[in-house]
């Protein structure tokens, strides 16, 4: 299609040039208003060479920073061979400018293609890839799409009105913008290659295995469950297991019942994808039996696999699930008022305002925008009243403290890398406790600096304590909640830390 526009634009085809010329007067494309050519100006400025070039190193940083390497190479490639081809074409081209051009900051540069629309279609095109392979709900992933696609033809648009191109100097650097990020696709696949490519083999067992796979899957949790499964499957195949058993659950077994079923059938690995909560009941049925689970995480907080070090992206969980390494970690085990007698957690346990925030979240809210809903209900709960707290650590006497609320954790960071419990390991044996207690509204905010500087001073804002069990009661019923599910208001909570307990797979 580019081509096309290209040759009629070289051979001057009459419609072509009637279209670009409007009729007469051709000044009536310009823009006359003061203020709306203000605007454009600064759509112009913005999205130049030097802007561009700024967001295309953002961009490319935050992949780094997430691990995406092939990611950032292909936003690098895309862009920069959009830019070099587009300088080439002008300078093979050389169509003049129009003459009704802005004549603030008169462009003296050739006009065919538009390097404005192209690099900027480019760079939205990349960002539509990324999207697709990182965003996970369909609803944020349609809003994005145009958002991005508003903003492309702003800028296209932005061309036009200020009288800098002709329009179809427009349409070819849009479509040489897309074309080349297809041409990237085919030639550079920006999606991760598996973690143990560059890695020694692991320990083969001396024992031959079937190498059977069985997954446990929340389809709740999964926007398209049959191109899950495609994908689990083409994965498990090239990475030498049997076809793969599937399980899903239900309201009624959130996970238990496939995990034994997994365990009975003498299955080499589970692979369960789902939230923390999912995690945890295949996790607790699993415990004591030796078979790793590989944890896909595909919910809304996904604590336990930040704090492994597991990818949230699909593709690269799924891939250290299936050629990882193997790592035993801790469960705790909890008693108390109205808990059953064979409850534990993987991630935190809560009583007071941090079980407030799970018991006020809005479900049809986190349908629809995920971890928002939970900084909602949190800015609705602020200031949930302090509770009457008495704490035992590991059988010691009870010490009365004023909270409001207690969080006793396996894993040392929430969501966004907030060190709650920076000195929490999944793997030590030991609980880490704190009590918070901010008094007043703005001493949150002191609160918070001590918690993300890791600030060690203890006192009635901020309380630590550490040890193998611990047992919390209430003066009053407090909602109480286990990895993020809200378990209902209760008095107490007992909780011993089980040390190695669970197998699970991690990054090697």
């Amino acid at each position: 299609m580019f081509v096309v526009v290209l040759v009629t634009v070289v051979q001057g085809w009459g419609p072509v040039a009637t279209f670009d010329e409007r009729g007469s007067p051709a000044s009536d494309w310009a823009v006359d208003s003061t203020g709306f050519r203000d605007v454009l100006r600064v759509v112009e400025v913005i999205f130049d060479t030097v802007g561009q070039t700024l967001m295309v190193l953002l961009v490319t940083v935050l992949m780094l920073a997430r691990g995406h390497r092939r990611a950032a190479a292909y936003v690098i490639g895309v862009t920069l061979t959009t830019f070099v081809v587009t300088q080439v074409l002008k300078a093979l081209v050389g169509r003049a400018r129009p003459e009704w051009q802005l004549e603030d900051a008169l462009l003296s540069s050739k006009s065919f293609p538009s390097g404005h629309a192209s690099s900027t279609t480019a760079l939205c095109g990349v960002l539509i890839v990324l999207v697709v392979m990182l965003v996970r709900r369909g609803n944020v992933r349609r809003l994005l799409y145009v958002l991005i696609g508003l903003v492309d033809v702003a800028v296209c648009l932005d061309r036009v009105l200020l009288g800098r191109h002709f329009p179809s100097d427009v349409v070819g650097g849009f479509l040489l913008g897309t074309g080349m990020v297809l041409l990237g696709l085919a030639v550079y696949s920006p999606l991760p290659r598996s973690h143990a490519e560059l890695l020694p083999d692991l320990t083969a067992s001396p024992y031959p295995t079937s190498r059977r796979l069985s997954v446990i899957l929340n389809p709740s949790k999964v926007e398209d469950v049959e191109s899950f499964r495609a994908i689990v499957t083409s994965m498990a195949a090239e990475a030498g297991w049997s076809p793969v058993t599937w399980r899903y659950t239900t309201v009624e077994d959130p996970g238990a019942g496939m995990a034994e079923a997994s365990a009975i059938e003498g299955a080499d690995l589970v692979m369960v994808c789902g939230g923390d909560g999912t995690v945890r009941e295949v996790c607790a049925e699993l415990a004591g039996t030796g078979i790793p689970i590989g944890i896909i995480p595909a919910g809304t907080g996904n604590l336990l696999a930040r704090n492994l070090a597991i990818p949230l992206f699909l593709r690269a969980a799924i891939d250290v699930a299936l050629t990882g390494q193997d790592r035993a970690i801790d469960m705790v085990h909890v008693e108390g008022d109205g808990i059953a007698d064979d409850t534990y957690f993987m991630v935190m346990a809560g009583m007071g305002f941090d079980a407030a925030i799970m018991e006020g979240v809005n479900d049809e809210i986190k349908a629809r925008v995920g971890w928002i809903a939970y900084v909602l209900s949190a800015l609705k709960s602020l200031m949930f009243p302090a509770a009457k707290l008495e704490v035992s650590v590991d059988g010691a006497e009870f010490t009365t403290h004023r909270a409001r609320t207690i969080v006793v954790g396996n894993v040392g960071y929430l969501q966004a890398g907030m060190p709650l419990l920076p000195d929490a390991a999944i793997d030590d044996g030991m609980l880490d406790v704190v009590l918070l207690h901010p008094r007043r509204f703005l001493s949150w905010i002191p609160l918070a600096f001590r918690v993300l500087a890791k600030r060690s001073r203890t006192d009635e804002l901020v309380n630590r304590m550490t040890g193998r069990t611990v047992a919390v009661r209430a003066s009053t019923d407090t909602p109480r909640q286990l990895d993020g599910d809200s378990i209902g208001a209760g008095r107490e909570l007992r909780m011993e830390c089980i040390h190695g307990r669970v197998l699970v797979r991690v990054p090697r």
